[in-house]
């Protein structure tokens, strides 16, 4: 098995919000897109919230996040995987990508959102001890957009991912809120 390795961040420096994932499947990796699975919710997601048509083009997509202010990347630099899912990324090959520099340079970023909680939970393990704890960051975890999280529906998903959207304050206290009800 074969290491596999995530993209580069889509981030303007600007951006306030950073979604992360864990590390792209492989119909992502193969069309070198982030989300390229088509059974993956995040781009549906992404285009209700940000009044975009589903249907435009990647690059459409990726510049209507950083409009928004959002960064998106993935915990993971590489790994080793068999397959897609989660649950079949070897631990003892996980290496976490430079969360260091990247808020450096993206000091604005004030909330850090996960797309499940292996991305949360790898961030956790790899990351969260090694980054500068004297800012104050929200880190909030969301519903996975993958087509394996099919306990939730995809309007109980949008629902949490709605949270993305609102002001800082409000963003925090509705995430807690949500995130105690999944």
């Amino acid at each position: 098995m074969a290491h596999i390795y995530s993209f580069a961040p889509i981030a303007e420096r600007n951006a306030e919000i950073l979604i992360l994932g864990s590390m792209p499947g492989c119909a992502s990796l193969t069309a070198g897109q982030y989300y390229a699975h088509a059974q993956n919710a995040f781009w549906r997601i992404i285009s209700e919230l940000l009044q975009l048509d589903p249907a435009s083009p990647y690059e459409v997509r990726v510049q209507a996040l950083k409009s928004a202010r959002i960064a998106l990347w993935d915990v993971l630099r590489s790994c080793k995987r068999e397959g897609s899912l989660d649950s079949m990324i070897e631990a003892d090959t996980q290496t976490a990508n430079d969360f260091r520099t990247f808020f450096r340079t993206h000091p604005q970023i004030t909330h850090v959102f996960f797309n499940g909680a292996k991305a949360e939970a790898c961030f956790r393990q790899h990351v969260l001890h090694g980054i500068d704890g004297r800012t104050t960051r929200c880190y909030t975890r969301l519903p996975s957009t993958s087509p394996a999280n099919a306990s939730l529906s995809y309007a109980r998903k949008l629902e949490a991912w709605r949270t993305i959207l609102l002001p800082g304050q409000s963003r925090s206290a509705l995430a807690g809120l949500l995130q105690s009800r999944l």
